[in-house]
């Protein structure tokens, strides 16, 4: 539904509707509709400002029309859709055009007098009999999801069969009141099944039709923007309780008694080697011995399990992963990671992960967050601290360290000036410093003016770039600089080779998040990403229709396969910084069922499988100076440990086959998560 709102409303670069290649160029934005007066009007925001529009009328021949704009950090989306509806209230035909920051969104659906649907779109098409279901559109103006939402109201308890795929349904809950430029509204929360891996939350009315949606981003009637915190936390809440029960569940006291791993391929991620034949001995949270199988003790009622074939691992890490969400959370541990960092998320979520974590009541990984700092601006990022002076930003950095969280993240608009004493105060206080390097700047001004680390591997590719590419890097030219300019650059030349040695000497570290990249760059929409293709047989429909996309919009006569080299440069460029004694930490900026694709891809940049695999476990602990707790299996520590099936020495993929997950030194069955997570099944 809308891509389920772009995860309802949490967005990554990844996560937007396909493109198609250049020689079927989308419809420009002056040749959209254009909305009349009066038309009902919708409004894209943050705590950071408004993003874009979304308009809603009747044409003249009793069409529905929708149009939408928006500018989302520099990506833009430019869309208008036209629906005809049939007799019982089904979209008969509907016609989608412009194009997004992945390229051109046209997709057409239409039903013959046969009673065949059709449809067709940038990544997929297909015809089916229509009967009796409703047409799951790939994409389109989000407020065109509200005539699924009254669909599913009216269809009540027995819900409604999709096209291409999928059953949903809708829970509706108990009324309550807001006030807004039209006086007090009745709102009711209700919650939709079916689209994506957890229940998405929607606000419908006191008539039960549609009236919007709440996340970091909110699609709300003009006017209603302030609302958008309070309804968020309002559906926070109602989540929580959810994924309470399943807390409790997992974290019963039958699961944390001792468990002894015997005869088990063993990693040990401080030596970067793999030992066999091993045995751990886990107990009250902790790991209580190591040694060779058979030669450790057990007390009376510990659960045995036999690792032949199976090997034993630090938990993994996800070090750019923007935690908010507490399905997601939950996910995170059906596939084997214990820990993360988010390189960004809003303050009172960061507070209820930690608060709620701690008292049992969610099955979330541990780990440290930041607070993203930008500039205030059209092109600020969604739920970030805004400012506008130095003085403020030291205000937002003693904000952060106020709250107790780890880290201040600079982000693309910011005025470089700031970055100095925003820093200067962040290490005076304790804090980490990283973040996007702001337009203007290029990483190596960034570290020099004070960053600890640098995100995303096409900010260290700016190194390289043309100066007028440096001085828009708080728009698209972030990606379309890399991808233009970046299978030409010369990674061993003399100044590349000092920028690494100086990153080296600094110690500053790379979090290159190359799976954001591989399938904006790579793709042409005739297969799933190799992040998610071995997710295809085990997620919802929807959401793997949704991870098939075109790739970034071709532009400048360049070509797929230009693109293509650019990014094989950026795997390169990481195996270059590693190979300069930088280090590397693993990060997604996804859902983190791409973080065994990430170390694959640091195998490909010529990383060995033990180097890769400590980027996920050793490396980030100490970045987070949680290395005496985690990071490495060795007594005394916290039992943050996965037993995965089949001999990861030998290939990485196997880490997806997460059998047993150890949380806390509670023993976790990997089904069972992966069935309370959305997943139905073992990963291939």
């Amino acid at each position: 539904m809308r891509r389920i709102l772009l995860a309802s409303l949490l967005v990554t670069s990844a996560a937007v509707a396909g493109g198609r290649p250049a020689e079927t160029p989308s419809t420009p934005k002056e040749q959209l509709l254009a909305p009349p007066a009066g038309a009902r009007h919708f409004t894209i925001s943050s705590t950071a400002g408004k993003h874009g529009d979304v308009w809603s009328w009747k044409l003249p021949d009793g069409r529905i029309a929708y149009r939408m704009s928006m500018s989302l950090r520099g990506w833009v989306t430019e869309t208008d859709e036209v629906v005809t509806m049939g007799p019982d209230q089904r979209p008969t035909n509907l016609a989608i055009r412009g194009f997004t920051d992945s390229g051109d969104a046209t997709e057409n659906f239409s039903v013959d007098g046969a009673g065949n649907a059709q449809w067709k779109t940038a990544v997929d098409a297909g015809s089916a009999p229509f009967a009796g279901k409703r047409y799951n559109s790939y994409g389109g103006p989000w407020l065109a999801s509200e005539m699924d939402v009254e669909a599913l109201v009216a269809a009540g308890d027995k819900g409604i069969d999709l096209l291409p795929s999928g059953h949903a349904a809708i829970s509706i809950g108990q009324p309550m009141q807001i006030d807004g430029p039209r006086g007090k509204q009745t709102l009711k929360l209700a919650f939709i099944r079916g689209y994506g891996f957890s229940p998405s939350p929607v606000w419908l009315d006191a008539n039960n039709r549609f009236f919007g949606n709440a996340g970091t981003i909110s699609l709300l009637p003009e006017g209603y923007e302030a609302d958008g915190p309070k309804l968020k936390d309002i559906q926070d809440k109602a989540t929580a309780a959810m994924v309470r029960d399943i807390a409790h569940r997992f974290l019963a006291p039958a699961n944390h008694t001792p468990t002894l791993v015997e005869h088990v391929l063993l990693f040990d991620s401080v030596g970067g080697r793999y030992l066999p034949n091993r045995a751990v001995l886990i107990s009250g949270g902790k790991v209580t011995a190591v040694g060779a199988a058979g030669t450790i003790k057990a007390p009376a009622g510990t659960t045995r399990i036999d690792g032949r074939g199976k090997t034993l691992l630090p938990g993994l890490w996800d070090s750019h992963q923007h935690v908010g969400d507490d399905w997601n959370l939950l996910q995170n541990v059906a596939t084997g990671m214990t820990n993360y960092r988010s390189p960004g998320s809003l303050i009172e979520d960061a507070l209820s992960i930690y608060k709620r974590r701690a008292a049992g009541d969610l099955l979330a990984p541990d780990g440290k967050i930041s607070v993203i700092i930008d500039r205030k601006d059209p092109l600020a990022a969604q739920g970030a601290l805004t400012v506008s002076s130095a003085a403020e930003t030291i205000a937002a950095v003693d904000k952060i360290k106020k709250a107790g969280l780890w880290g201040a993240k600079f982000y693309t608009s910011m005025n470089p000036a700031w970055i100095a004493p925003g820093a200067k105060e962040a290490h005076r206080l304790g804090l980490h410093v990283h973040g996007h390097v702001p337009a203007g700047m290029r990483p190596l001004d960034a570290v020099r003016a004070g960053y600890d680390e640098v995100t995303h591997i096409n900010f260290i590719m700016m190194q390289a770039m043309p100066q007028d590419v440096v001085d828009k890097a708080n728009t698209a030219a972030r990606l379309e600089g890399p991808a233009k300019y970046g299978k030409d650059v010369d990674l061993d030349s003399p100044m590349m080779k000092a920028f690494y040695a100086e990153l080296s000497r600094r110690g500053t570290i790379i979090d290159p998040t190359l799976t954001v990249w591989e399938p904006l760059m790579t793709s042409d929409g005739s297969a799933l990403s190799p992040e998610y293709a071995p997710f295809a047989d085990v997620a919802p429909p929807s959401v793997v229709r949704g991870w098939r996309i075109g790739g970034y919009p071709l532009f400048g006569g360049l070509t797929r396969d230009d693109f293509r080299k650019s990014f094989d440069k950026m795997v390169e460029l990481v195996g270059r910084l590693h190979q300069a004694g930088v280090r590397i930490v693993a990060g997604t900026d996804g859902y983190g069922l791409e973080l065994v694709r990430e170390l694959e891809l640091y195998q490909v940049a010529g990383l060995t499988n033990a180097q890769s695999l400590q980027t996920a476990t050793i490396i980030p602990a100490r970045m987070t100076g949680m290395a005496d707790r985690v990071g490495s299996i060795a007594v005394g520590k916290t039992a943050d440990i996965i037993l995965v099936d089949g001999d990861v020495s030998k290939d990485l993929r196997n880490l997806r086959h997460v059998e047993t997950v150890f949380l806390d030194g509670y023993r976790l069955k990997g089904q069972a998560l992966r069935d309370a997570s959305g997943l139905s099944g073992m990963p291939r």
